[in-house]
């Protein structure tokens, strides 16, 4: 199974720190613990890995963000959890233990009852640009924060949802966005010529819609040659601060043109799914319910035109590298090894002017299958800026 590592939300009463459900996805109400790596008494560390987690979509493992003392494990294995729900207790070992057994009685009262608030998720939004409505979704720190946000943009055939595992880490730290891009997610479906530049010109509107002065931008596959596109164009200069390149169109001349294709032309499940197990190193992680949420996509009214559009382009061969080569910043690049849609040895094209990191046991989509390691490229990219 694949190991997903990621941070959940956590709420400290006290001296005690309770570990809840995350909420890996909009859509995602619960999910089962189905292996715990930790037990009582263990000393935790930021990084290490606590349980496996299973929701209908996806499988990972939960990775800490916190130190401490594990005090307690609240749930038993292969129990439904809401997302919110209590799953264990971090403190340290001055708190008093008839501390813990009180969280302890009140965390499972909760999920007996189900009086758990979520409010673990990011915060949802709309804004026009150029006429078209962009939706993004919004997470802030609890803690004041200091630093320009980070920005997420999503590939060809994605949404604001593919940085479920990468974004919730990040906004720890600094106030983050995702948004869908023209044709995809809840934004509006009309992407107009549908090349980089206008797509480009898209985050831009969203960045000045939203008063964003400087930015470090993150882009995946498509979403890479637009942000590229973005910290190139003189109009925005200085605004960008650092880019963070996955798998990244644009950087040379290998690209799958027949998944590119298939994808937009797929109807059915049949159809769909030998496409999708191209994306991923490890094919388990194309489950029944990520196949049926992208037909569901591609039903909606105005994603046919829109994919065709989009695939017409990137078919036709895109270069970002003179507007990556005419950033100021830094430039860091997670590339899977197995990557089956835009291979890293396009990283060539980009002659030393960025730090790419090469990642084993992933494909196209590292951000979901080794989250971890493109957290710590944008934590590189970032700094302390």
């Amino acid at each position: 199974m694949t190991t997903v590592e990621e941070s959940a939300p956590s709420q400290v009463t006290d001296r005690i720190t309770r570990i809840t459900m995350p909420k890996w996805g909009l859509s995602m109400e619960s999910g089962k613990v189905t292996d715990w790596f930790v037990g009582e008494g263990d000393e935790l560390t930021e990084g290490q890995d606590i349980c496996e987690i299973d929701t209908d979509k996806i499988a990972g493992a939960l990775e800490s963000t916190w130190s401490g003392t594990v005090r307690a494990l609240v749930v038993e294995t292969m129990v439904d959890v809401p997302v919110g729900g209590t799953i264990a207790l971090v403190a340290g070992d001055d708190v008093p233990q008839e501390e813990i057994d009180a969280a302890l009685a009140e965390a499972r009262e909760q999920l007996a009852s189900g009086d758990i608030v979520d409010d673990s998720g990011p915060r949802l939004g709309t804004v026009d640009v150029g006429g078209v409505t962009i939706a993004y979704a919004v997470l802030e720190p609890e803690d004041a924060v200091t630093g320009a946000p980070v920005v997420f943009v999503h590939g060809y055939g994605g949404d604001k949802d593919s940085w479920m595992f990468v974004q919730e880490p990040i906004a720890a730290h600094r106030v983050t966005y995702a948004i869908d891009l023209p044709g995809h997610g809840a934004s509006g479906k009309d992407v107009g010529a549908g090349t980089v530049e206008s797509l480009a010109a898209t985050v831009i509107g969203f960045l000045d819609a939203l008063n964003l002065s400087t930015v470090h931008l993150v882009g995946h596959s498509m979403g890479g040659a637009v942000v590229t596109a973005v910290a190139g164009n003189p109009a925005v200069a200085g605004r960008v601060t650092s880019l963070t390149l996955v798998s990244p169109a644009g950087y040379g001349p290998e690209i799958n043109a027949e998944y590119i294709r298939g994808f937009a032309a797929a109807e059915t499940r049949r159809e769909l799914k030998p496409h999708l197990l191209q994306l991923f190193a490890d094919q388990s992680l194309v489950q029944r319910q990520l196949i049926d949420d992208l037909l569901r996509y591609k039903r909606i009214d105005g994603v046919d035109a829109a994919l065709a559009t989009l695939s017409a382009t990137l078919v036709a061969g895109v270069d970002v590298t003179p507007a990556q080569a005419s950033f100021a910043g830094p430039t860091v690049v997670v590339w899977g090894a197995e990557d089956r849609i835009v291979p890293a040895s396009n990283a060539a094209a980009l002659d030393g002017r960025a730090t790419v990191h090469l990642v084993d046991g992933a494909g196209h989509m590292a951000h979901m299958e080794k989250p971890h390691d493109v957290v710590a490229a944008i934590h590189e990219a970032v700094g302390s800026n």
